[in-house]
């Protein structure tokens, strides 16, 4: 199978730099899966899983929105962070995700509604990486 470089940056540090034959992610227009020689895009990133598919196995990453582009030969992720499995507390994403969803079910006028339902979509980007 065709591979292509795929580079996961954060302000932080180079996340991810190699081949690989198929990358899975989220965008704000629904999920995508690129492959080699895919057509030219560029995506707002949203909260979730990056499934990164290299020599037939599947590593999987956390990974909390930014941008995204696709060439024909590499795809490039700018992301405001990024987490493999073991770097995730899943305590804390728990108490995270319960939060959120009680500020959610509050339907208090006092809360920021859009930065709750973010928080909730982290939190499972999180939970759903290590699972």
């Amino acid at each position: 199978m065709k591979t292509f470089k795929l580079l996961v940056n954060t302000p932080d540090r180079v996340f991810y730099h190699e081949d690989v034959t198929m990358v899975e992610l989220a965008t704000s227009e629904g999920e995508i899966g690129v492959y080699a020689d895919h057509i030219p895009l560029t995506a707002v990133l949203v909260p979730c899983v990056l499934r990164i598919h290299q020599e037939g196995e599947v590593h999987k990453a956390a990974v909390h929105g930014g941008i995204v582009e696709v060439l024909k030969d590499k795809v490039t992720v700018l992301a405001e962070i990024a987490e493999w499995p073991e770097e995730i507390d899943v305590n804390r994403a728990n108490e995270a995700k319960i939060r959120a969803e009680r500020l959610l079910a509050s339907h208090d006028s006092c809360t920021d509604i859009g930065r709750a339902e973010l928080a909730l979509k982290r939190s499972l980007a999180r939970l759903n990486t290590v699972d």
